[in-house]
């Protein structure tokens, strides 16, 4: 048996080809977990599954998808159904930026298009795990958010009202399932060196960002955390300077 604090545990990361996702499916599989790991783009999938043999000398599991595309949810809920049984860990860190742009100006096709993917998907995907995390002796779902939601900025609304309706269904969720061994935690990364970054702050230095890699340890503490309700939000910049989650 493993000494490793997530050995034998099933963990299901989207937006991993990438970025903060990229970063939670590698700290995760190095802490024992097998990894499912979800993304548009299959090239970046398998740079990530190559990533993780050299470092594990295990594999991921590799599910290239559109999380906003009907129906692809739930089928991804019953692929791992059939496959592993339950969900141990949920880490959502897909999302899209969308346009830029004033609120008045904004295109309907892009609102609907950052709507679907920042918040309907994250409905959809919650309705295909649920199940499964239930059937986990210690399920955790983490799921990414942003500062935009405290502090609305101009330009920023789109992206800023899907997350901070994220968050609103998932405080609503976490305490549907108060009862229940599910907990839920909302991550606020802050600014990171991110492709998402760059396309907002598109003149700001990257190196003077963290990298991704440093919220890894982070996200491999919360899926073995004792969280209670999501009532506020974990920041990474605090759990940096402390070097430890505060009391949930």
């Amino acid at each position: 048996m493993s000494d490793l604090p997530l050995s034998d545990r099933i963990a299901l990361v989207t937006g991993a080809s990438r970025g903060i996702g990229r970063a939670a499916a590698l700290a995760l599989a190095a802490a024992g977990a097998q990894v499912v790991a979800v993304a548009r783009t299959p090239g970046g999938l398998e740079d990530l599954d190559d990533d993780i043999r050299k470092a594990t000398g295990r594999s991921a599991t590799l599910v290239p998808m559109d999380i906003a595309e009907d129906g692809a949810l739930d089928q991804l809920g019953l692929a791992i159904h059939q496959r592993y049984g339950r969900l141990d860990v949920l880490v959502h860190a897909a999302a899209i930026l969308g346009p830029m742009t004033p609120v008045a100006h904004i295109e309907p096709k892009h609102w609907d298009r950052v709507m679907a993917v920042n918040l309907t998907a994250s409905y959809r995907l919650i309705r295909s795990v649920e199940p499964l995390l239930r059937a986990s002796d210690r399920p955790r779902a983490i799921f990414l958010t942003t500062g935009r939601v405290a502090r609305p900025k101009a330009f920023w609304g789109p992206y800023g009202a899907s997350k901070a309706a994220l968050e609103n269904l998932v405080r609503a969720w976490a305490d549907e399932l108060e009862n229940t061994k599910i907990r839920a935690a909302l991550l606020d990364p802050g600014g990171m060196r991110t492709k998402m970054r760059a396309e907002a702050f598109p003149g700001e230095d990257p190196m003077e960002l963290p990298d991704p890699s440093e919220i890894g340890p982070l996200i491999v503490e919360l899926a073995q955390a004792e969280l209670g309700l999501p009532t506020a939000n974990v920041v990474f910049s605090d759990w940096k300077t402390a070097g430890k989650l505060a009391s949930a």
